[in-house]
């Protein structure tokens, strides 16, 4: 990991975004004191396939029925006693 001070870092911006860009990460220092990081962005994730779950789930019958009445209560943040 490299270190470079904030005048280097400003008067070398573009070769030190390439050196980041080919996987390195620089420092950048004010005062001898770490304050920034150059990284390399992470790459872009192939997209995921559609369907890749199907037949392994299951929903139950009763998914979309009413909720008991005390779980109700709790998610509207009144308590019946």
């Amino acid at each position: 990991m490299a270190k470079v001070n904030v005048h280097e870092a400003k008067t070398h911006l573009s070769k030190l975004v390439d050196q980041a860009g080919a996987g390195k990460e620089i420092v950048i220092a004010k005062a001898g004191r770490p304050v920034a990081k150059l990284v390399p962005l992470q790459q872009h994730r192939p997209p995921r396939k559609k369907g890749l779950l199907k037949g392994k789930i299951r929903v139950g019958d009763a998914f979309d029925a009413p909720l008991p009445p005390e779980v109700l209560s709790a998610f509207e943040g009144s308590r019946r006693r």
